[in-house]
């Protein structure tokens, strides 16, 4: 019987998707890798190009948007518990890759959801000066399982559909 653990997503099953694994006997997460080579772009080079068309009277100013890393894999867990997407913690230093939600709350029901059969992704903004390639392969963050408490009065009842912000 499966408790936990990682599987690949159908898209991904001839890329060569390594599942995660902890570095260490004492390591808590799980060091997830990108499942293509990703581009992420600096803010800078936007909020330039923004100023530059505000003071050139230009109106039209280009949003910041994070980019999105895909992994190729899914997670499956127990319905109390909760998987957690979050940064390496040398990122920030080392390439000034800061992840866009602070970390990655991956609820039970995403696994297999019809959106996207659950496909866990990275979210990251980039605030150094010079566009950041994650290559495939690399590790792109960490996974923690963890339980949780509902709270006495809890009367959620509805099911997921989809991932980023499919619950309002």
């Amino acid at each position: 019987m499966k408790i936990r653990g990682f599987e690949i997503c159908s898209d991904y099953l001839n890329d060569n998707i390594n599942l995660p694994i902890r570095k260490t006997k004492n390591s808590v997460g799980y060091d997830i890798e990108a499942a293509t080579d990703t581009i992420i772009p600096s803010i800078w080079k936007i909020v330039f190009k923004n100023i530059k068309n505000f003071l050139s009277g230009k109106k039209n100013y280009e949003e910041i948007k994070p980019t999105l890393i895909p992994t190729g894999l899914k997670s499956y867990f127990g319905d109390d518990e909760v998987l957690i997407l979050a940064n390496k913690s040398s990122f920030p230093i080392k390439k000034g890759l800061v992840m866009a939600n602070s970390i990655g709350i991956v609820e039970s029901d995403y696994y297999n959801c019809k959106a996207n059969e659950g496909h866990l992704q990275f979210m990251y903004y980039n605030i150094s000066f010079f566009d950041v390639t994650i290559k495939k392969g690399e590790s792109c963050g960490q996974a923690y399982f963890q339980k949780f408490l509902k709270a006495d009065n809890d009367i959620a009842t509805s099911t997921r559909t989809g991932g980023f912000g499919s619950t309002n």
